[in-house]
């Protein structure tokens, strides 16, 4: 059975404070996310070994935008965004 079975998936996007590496100025940017929220029960069919997974299984955020765009109308340069890209949840 596929892990992708265990999880509810949307979309998120989130305003994170963020420094652009060129102009300096702090502002907040949306970044979009993939909210993975481990389902309340297990999926039909499951055999002896999927019941152990989805029993580790957790509900986690992958970040899906890598670069935002500086909002100073000045600068306006794009720039990575580093830092985490999956967050573990509850």
């Amino acid at each position: 059975m596929d892990d992708r079975q265990f999880y509810d998936e949307r979309e998120e996007t989130k305003q994170i404070p963020l420094v652009c590496p060129f102009c300096r100025q702090e502002n907040s940017f949306p970044v979009r996310w993939k909210v993975r929220s481990k389902k309340k029960g297990l999926p039909q069919g499951a055999s002896e070994q999927d019941r152990k997974r989805f029993a580790k299984a957790r509900s986690y955020m992958v970040r899906v935008d890598d670069m935002v765009a500086c909002r100073n109308i000045r600068c306006r340069k794009r720039f990575e965004i580093s830092g985490q890209s999956v967050v573990l949840t509850e």
